[in-house]
């Protein structure tokens, strides 16, 4: 599934893209950013997984601190299956990425259901959309991404005028608001 995931992003690219990831016990990465499909998958290749707790805080912080006035975040896509840290704190830092106007699209892989919760207030204070997914269904989180590529060069009016299935989706997501 890692494979159709990765090349799924890679076709969504069209905008500067950093990935993120964490590992392990307290590893952390960040790429340059990226502007072609293929320095992605590249990057995405090289990932592997490392038992440890999730970093989620310390992707947002990264997030928060990388963009500039002249150059902001107009979107960050967080794919996990679990969440375990305290809520207080990603609430605190999604609220943040509110104020910057850094909304979060959280796309949850299985069914946890604390997990499911805490992304979706993290969604709602950052002024985002969480969708879960599983296995079988990598075309929808391949239109979902690319809705958010969509919704990060063109706001809610580009997800407004499309009709493909993964930005009504999204659109319906951030309607719902607060």
């Amino acid at each position: 599934m890692h494979g159709e995931l990765f090349s799924a992003a890679a076709e969504t690219t069209s905008l500067a893209v950093q990935l993120c990831y964490y590992r392990g016990m307290a590893q952390f990465h960040s790429s340059h950013w990226l502007t072609e499909p293929g320095a992605l998958l590249d990057q995405m290749s090289g990932v592997s997984c490392e038992a440890g707790i999730t970093q989620i805080g310390r992707v947002l912080r990264h997030a928060l601190d990388a963009g500039s006035a002249s150059q902001p975040i107009r979107a960050l896509i967080f794919v996990g299956d679990a969440c375990e840290e305290a809520p207080e704190p990603l609430l605190s830092l999604a609220g943040q990425c509110g104020i910057k106007k850094l909304p979060l699209f959280l796309f949850q892989e299985g069914n946890d259901v604390n997990t499911r919760a805490i992304f979706a207030r993290m969604a709602q204070v950052s002024g985002g959309a969480t969708v879960p997914f599983d296995a079988s269904s990598a075309d929808l989180l391949r239109q979902l991404l690319g809705a958010v590529a969509r919704f990060a060069r063109g706001g809610l009016k580009a997800l407004q005028d499309s009709g493909a299935t993964g930005d009504q989706l999204l659109l319906a997501q951030l309607e719902k608001g607060p």
